[in-house]
């Protein structure tokens, strides 16, 4: 055997090792597509409703900062709204990662969760002299809601 022909099976298997390197990170890879502007809109949107009366005159970001003493449903809802659809939809939208979006996705939905609860929270709080849900807290719902489902879609679209 010639040096040439001992060189083809070692440069074959360090093909073979390349190929099965990139087909393991095409598994664990998303393509958003057409809805990664969906996930951002949804993004901005929640930002936006940060700036926006909650309840009464207290506005989402004093929420966040724990300005605002309205019990434990509408700070855990901001945490989580912001945690899920802030920080893990970038995550996600910036390495496309598998595992990342079905985060998103589960996360996001148990926001949906938390954020009806808050909203019925402030309602039920209305009769005793307290103020019902703003605007701000509704988009929050409404954009963490249209977040989940584009997670969603995005996740087993794989």
């Amino acid at each position: 055997m010639t040096d040439e022909e001992e060189k083809v099976p070692d440069e074959l298997a360090a093909l073979d090792r390349e190929l099965r390197g990139a087909e393991r990170r095409a598994e664990r890879g998303i393509d958003p597509g057409p809805t990664a502007l969906v996930v951002s809109v949804a993004m901005l949107v929640l930002v936006g409703a940060l700036l926006l009366p909650w309840t009464g005159s207290v506005e989402g970001w004093e929420v966040l900062a724990g300005l605002a003493p309205l019990g434990l449903l509408p700070p855990l809802f901001v945490g989580t709204s912001l945690g899920f659809g802030l920080v893990c939809s970038a995550l996600a939208l910036a390495t496309r990662w598998w595992g990342l979006a079905w985060l998103s996705a589960v996360g996001c939905g148990i926001s949906v969760v938390t954020g009806v609860w808050a909203i019925w929270s402030r309602q039920v709080a209305v009769p005793v002299g307290a103020t019902g849900p703003g605007i701000g807290l509704v988009l929050s719902v409404l954009a963490v809601l249209v977040l989940a489902g584009a997670w969603v879609r995005i996740a087993t679209r794989r």
